[in-house]
């Protein structure tokens, strides 16, 4: 028995012994092969095996155990995966090649992905290299001017959102209670939002932005104005941990800071007005304050009202990834730190903090299961918006501190009443006695199971998401005493508590199969959704002012009944879809998806919304083969329909009327009251896109090209209500937009060393009234600045009189029967007559343009030598028009300041000014009227983005080798041109009303790999 034993332990070693002799030690170095620099944290390892590595910053690795017949696999994001075998080698260096095959590159579309090449729809996606240039708290702003037909308004403020619309707006604005109608459905692993202000921007892979109906319906009613589906970081299988730390810091600058008439000008302008008080309260000021040693005829104050009330804000970000994974399992964990100030000089800043993990976990071969978590705290402290307002209409003769005004209480701020004019103008009292805080929790998760049916052909997703949002708001407003008509009595606090719930869970079953050259994709699922808000308000007057911790509701003395509130909504939807796509031997493309969405909104409770798509590969064709110049050329189309349910879910009005009749021969006059009312549903958006896509000279080149035509259908609309009276909203208008997009990229090297490329996009927006009930028109805006939606003219157009001169001497007024029967003067404004009859009345207006933009480009260009990479990114658009409202406040207030170049280019003799009136005419009623005078051109040319980088990859400093690292710096926004008279001609809704001012800003990063 011994015996035995010692001869099968002999035998067992020995097999031990020949299988180690037989396995190898590998080592090696990888590079990149267009840049000879090591390829650092490339994942190494035997295929089909766990075995495996990761390269250091030297590029080297080295790889135990490794069969003599075995295959390594060399793969990294970003380049074409390797597999080399190792035929007894101990030695294998590989070089890898950058994944330039656009063709093969798989992007995200609606519940799934797809290779570009079998797309039939326009899809533009945006990687993390291209996001992380924008140094910005909302991940959106990162978009701006890089991809056609999408326009970002910028939010200046520190955590605003920018406004995004994607092919124009399809909804009345307005007609959803909230105003907020034309906003995309964003999609982020999975979860829905309204909006992705808690994102980190480092955190995102990719941003796919769905801009046809065919691409978006799949997620049904939410989905009517483009989707933006969002990846976030990912761990990978067999991948060695990696941590990666992404940060930066820099300065906010106002930029294109509005001149305002200084204390000279004003005092001219007050001089001409023929305004006998604004005569004396120049003299006024002369008095309190001195007179100019420059200038005796003017007051010893030139205050320049912006440069008081704009400072220098800091900005700063600063994340931590940590990834990796085994053979079974894939991790993500990541953390972020934001902080913005506010270039408002008052308590005016943003600060985040996110904490981020995904996790998937392959518990067997046919069953994976995963979840991914976002938290999110902010404290936001907003701009008092008033500040604005109040500095561009204070006078330049009024100092910020004024200390004969001995009553002011508790700082000695100047009050221009002291001098006689009608408000206290001066923004400091606002800026300073102002606190509002918002404290913002956001708790965002997803856990899905995916089942393996039938393995690489039938699996089941079922995953449950939600986001759960807590708001809280504080709005303390503080009292404070500058003269008796300038003052704030009673302090008031204002609490709010909002919160919002997003639920939804999803089921589906995938069906692939590839036979010969057919290859065809089934998907059918299931989608529940609740979607639910809660408010609750209260106000308190006088409580505790001396420490922060008194500032609350039950400290007050008095709580107004009338402002309690307590509000919510809560909705459901059940929707059932299915897709299925087809491709033939890689030539011809079917694509169709068929959505059934039923909701609790509405009275009709079901909504049925198909759509089609096709593409022809003609690249693929045998005529085409081999032809030398391009390489990829497809030809595709699309027509789809969606719901939109981000209108209101019902509308009516109550209308009194007064009337008179007989009772018993005595006539007595009394009250009528009729309701209206109608029952709204989704609106229904129908679009059909013809596109392009080719790549040309080896690739180098690509292009994609699309036009669309996309109408609203049952869109709400504003109907007036015959014989009763006034507006009920019902689904009865159509609303298009149509446009061409174009996108052209260029990339390749100059010899070993040096890469390039450069690349623009181009679009045009036509967005058209189409149908209003019979209705010529639909007003808006207000009397004094009329908006009128016209069909066949665009929504909300601006609607006026065309300035067509100004009136230069009395010869000229003799000589026209309007001005001599309106008692005009030189610097009066001539209005065009459109009818040429003897009169300008309200037939003579004519629309006045629109705040859409009917063009819209941006560019980029990108160069790298050695370690130093460069890129700069512009963008601009043309077509849109803004109302100055600001200038327009003069029609109620005309003793407040103007801009400089109003003041400059006013009309002050014969031949001075043919475009603005004269200080006098200023005050007039005929030259107030709505008018290009106030509608001015909203073009802009902007450099967007430069970034200089440098990388430091495969050093040793002090006998250690170092991570890979890279140092940036950054300006975004630098240069912006244009001729609008505002800070900024970027406005949401055009009209500018004082926007908070779009910084520029100047940051240095680093980001570093271990």
């Amino acid at each position: 028995m011994r015996i035995k034993f010692l001869l099968c332990l002999f035998l067992s070693t020995s097999a031990l012994w020949v299988f180690a002799q037989n396995n190898l030690t590998v080592t090696g170095k990888v590079t990149e092969k267009a840049t000879k620099f090591p390829a650092i944290g490339v994942n190494v390892h035997v295929k089909g095996t766990t075995n495996g590595t990761i390269t250091t910053p030297d590029g080297d690795y080295t790889l135990a155990n490794v069969p003599a017949n075995a295959i390594l696999v060399f793969s990294y994001i970003g380049m074409l995966t390797e597999e080399i075998p190792v035929d007894g080698k101990t030695v294998v260096n590989v070089e890898l090649t950058e994944d330039t095959q656009r063709l093969e590159e798989v992007v995200v579309i609606g519940y799934g992905t797809s290779k570009v090449k079998d797309l039939t729809s326009s899809i533009a996606t945006l990687r993390s290299d291209d996001l992380t240039k924008t140094p910005s708290g909302q991940a959106m702003q990162a978009l701006q001017g890089k991809v056609a037909g999408l326009q970002i308004v910028s939010g200046g403020g520190p955590g605003n959102s920018p406004s995004v619309r994607i092919r124009g707006v399809g909804s009345y604005p307005g007609n959803d209670g909230k105003n907020n109608n034309e906003a995309p459905l964003y999609v982020v692993d999975g979860i829905f939002y309204s909006n992705i202000d808690f994102l980190n921007t480092a955190d995102i892979v990719s941003m796919s932005v769905l801009k046809d109906a065919s691409a978006a319906a799949i997620y049904g009613v939410r989905a009517a104005n483009g989707v933006i589906l969002i990846e976030t970081k990912s761990g990978g299988y067999d991948k060695k941990t990696e941590v990666t730390f992404d940060g930066y810091y820099g300065y906010q600058v106002a930029q294109n800071v509005l001149k305002m008439a200084n204390a000279e000008q004003y005092a001219g302008m007050a001089m001409e007005s023929g305004s006998a008080s604004d005569v004396s309260n120049i003299e006024k000021a002369m008095l309190r304050y001195g007179r100019s040693r420059i200038n005796p005829n003017v007051p010893d104050v030139n205050t320049d009202w912006y440069k008081e009330i704009l400072r220098p804000a800091s900005i700063q970000n600063y994340s931590m990834d940590v990834s990796g994974g085994s053979a079974r399992a894939s991790y993500s964990i990541g953390t972020n730190y934001f902080a913005q100030e506010g270039i408002l000089d008052m308590k005016n800043e943003y600060e985040r903090f996110n904490l981020r993990t995904k996790l998937d976990y392959k518990t067997t071969d046919w069953l994976t299961l995963g979840g991914n978590v976002i938290w999110s705290q902010a404290t936001k402290y907003p701009e008092e918006a008033g500040a604005w307002n109040q500095a561009y209409f204070a006078v330049p003769v009024l100092p910020v501190y004024d200390e004969s005004n001995e009553a002011a209480t508790p700082d000695k701020f100047a009050n221009a009443q002291d001098l006689g004019y009608r408000g206290g103008q001066n923004p400091f009292p606002t800026l300073t006695y102002s606190n509002k805080k918002h404290l913002i929790n956001k708790l965002l998760t997803g856990f899905y199971a995916n089942v393996a049916l039938v393995p690489r052909k039938l699996t089941f997703k079922t995953s449950y998401n939600q986001a759960y949002s807590s708001l809280n708001e504080r709005e303390v407003l503080l009292p404070y005493y500058l003269g008796d008509n300038f003052q704030r009595k009673d302090a008031s606090i204002i609490k709010r508590a909002i919160t919002y719930s997003d639920i939804t869970w999803d089921n589906l079953l995938t069906y692939t199969e590839e036979i010969g050259n057919h290859s065809f994709s089934v998907m059918a699922g299931s989608s529940f959704r609740d979607e639910s808000y809660t408010l609750l308000e209260a106000k308190g007057l006088n409580f505790p002012l001396g420490q922060e911790q008194s500032w609350y509701i039950d400290q007050a003395e008095t709580v107004p009944a009338d402002d309690v509130k307590d509000d919510g909504t809560r909705q459901y939807g059940m929707s059932y879809f299915g897709r299925i796509s087809y491709n033939y031997a890689n030539r011809y493309l079917l694509y169709g998806t068929m959505r059934a969405d039923g909701s609790s909104k509405y009275q009709e409770k079901w909504g049925y919304f198909p759509t089609i798509g096709a593409g022809w590969v003609l690249s693929e064709e045998g005529f085409m083969r081999d032809n030398g110049l391009a390489d990829y050329l497809k030809i595709r189309a699309s027509w789809g329909q969606l719901g939109n349910d981000k209108i209101q879910a019902s509308d009516g009005a109550l209308t009194t009327s007064l009337v008179t009749t007989a009772v018993n021969d005595v006539l007595v006059s009394g009250t009528t009251v009729s309701g209206v009312y109608s029952s709204l549903k989704w609106e229904k958006t129908e679009e059909t896109n013809v596109g392009l896509s080719a790549d040309f000279l080896q690739n180098r080149l690509n292009l994609e090209a699309d036009y669309y035509i996309r109408d609203t259908k049952n869109a709400a609309i504003n109907v007036n209500i015959p014989a009763v009276g006034g507006t009920v909203i019902r689904n009865v208008g159509v609303i298009r937009n149509s446009g061409f997009e174009l996108a052209v990229n260029w990339e390749d090297n100059i010899r070993q060393d040096f890469r390039y490329n450069i690349g623009f996009n181009v679009s045009t927006l036509k967005n058209e009234v189409r149908d209003l009930f019979g209705q010529p028109y639909i007003d808006g805006g207000s009397a004094e600045f009329r908006q009128r939606s016209i069909t066949g003219r665009p929504l909300l157009a601006f609607y006026g009189y065309e300035v067509a001169g100004v009136y230069q001497n009395e010869a000229e007024i003799n000589a026209d029967p309007i001005a001599v029967a309106n008692g005009l003067a030189p610097g009066d404004f001539k209005y065009k007559n459109q009818n040429g009859d003897d009169a300008v009345n309200d037939d003579d207006r004519v629309v006045l343009g629109s705040y859409f933009p009917t063009f819209m480009y941006g560019g980029h260009i990108g160069a790298g030598y050695k370690n130093i990479d460069l890129s700069v990114h512009i963008m601009g658009q043309s077509g849109n028009k803004i109302l100055n409202r600001k200038r327009g406040e003069y029609i109620w207030t005309n003793d407040t300041n103007v801009d400089a170049d109003l003041a400059i280019n006013r009309w002050h003799g014969e031949g001075t000014s043919d475009k603005y009136p004269s200080s006098a005419g200023l005050r007039k009623g005929w030259n107030q009227k709505m008018s290009d005078y106030f509608v001015e051109d909203g073009s802009f040319f902007r450099i967007q983005n430069i970034q200089l980088g440098y990388h430091i990859r495969g050093q040793k400093w002090f006998g250690l080798a170092m991570p890979s690292m890279r140092i940036s710096l950054t300006a975004d926004r630098p240069l912006t041109v244009f001729s609008y008279n505002g800070f900024n001609p970027e406005i949401a809704n055009g009209i500018d009303t004082q926007a908070y001012p779009v910084p520029a800003t100047y940051t240095i990063g680093l980001n570093i790999k271990f």
